[in-house]
């Protein structure tokens, strides 16, 4: 109950944002596109230690501007991004074992937008925050190092997430940016840096479950390009 009423909030905040007039009016749209490399990990009760996992992120954005309110430029902006996340783990048993879970998803921000700066030429800042809901497309399961492949000496003895498939492929959680971005009249070029914080779980977390929670966590940089539409 508590996560979705984070959600909730958020879903609320971003509608506010979008919906309030209170300051001069804009009605600006722009698209953009985004690239960059991401890092994650899975928050695993019992714990599974973990190393960095990296994996590509790309996608679109239409971004809408409706007012600004003294400095702050608002509005709310929606993208269509996709993410390859999952987790490396840590093995240090002796084994020599090494293993990496790729999971890759469709994600869907729904931002509210604050922008700093200026609005047409020049440098603008601004704070993208809001729920993210995301779709598992395929993972795939990497086996390296040393082998036999041997789990008898893994710490805490964590052994179920071996083999065993994503239970749930829905995915929500929340995401918050900054970024700087360079307007020109050739278009918008910018920077920017991004977490996500998981509320679902990628397995069950009933008490026949083995794990207490499983949720995905992630960082990623991401070069950026838009142009307005009008």
């Amino acid at each position: 109950m508590k996560r979705l009423l984070i959600t909730f909030l958020s879903i609320a905040l971003a509608f506010t944002a979008a919906t309030a007039q209170v300051g001069d009016s804009r009605n600006r749209l722009s698209v953009g596109f985004s690239g960059g490399m991401g890092t994650s990990r899975i928050s695993f009760i019992p714990t599974i230690k973990q190393t960095t996992s990296l994996g590509p992120t790309f996608g679109v954005s239409v971004r809408h501007i409706s007012e600004k309110y003294f400095f702050l430029i608002c509005g709310t902006q929606v993208e269509c991004n996709f993410a390859s996340r999952g987790w490396t783990e840590l093995i240090d048993d002796g084994s020599g074992n090494e293993y990496t879970r790729v999971a890759n998803y469709i994600e869907v921000p729904f931002l509210a937008h604050l922008g700093f700066g200026r609005e047409y030429r020049g440098f603008h800042g601004y704070i993208n925050l809001g729920p993210q809901v995301g779709y598992l497309l395929n993972e795939k399961e990497i086996y390296g190092g040393k082998e036999p492949w041997d789990i008898s000496n893994r710490p805490n003895q964590v052994t179920e997430q071996y083999g065993k498939d994503i239970e749930n492929k829905l995915d929500y959680g929340i995401t918050g940016s900054v970024g700087l971005e360079i307007l020109t009249g050739s278009g918008n070029f910018g920077i920017e840096g991004r977490y996500y914080f998981g509320l679902g779980n990628i397995y069950g977390i009933t008490k026949k479950d083995y794990f207490a929670r499983c949720a995905n966590s992630t960082i990623s940089v991401r070069l950026t390009y838009s142009f307005t539409l009008f």
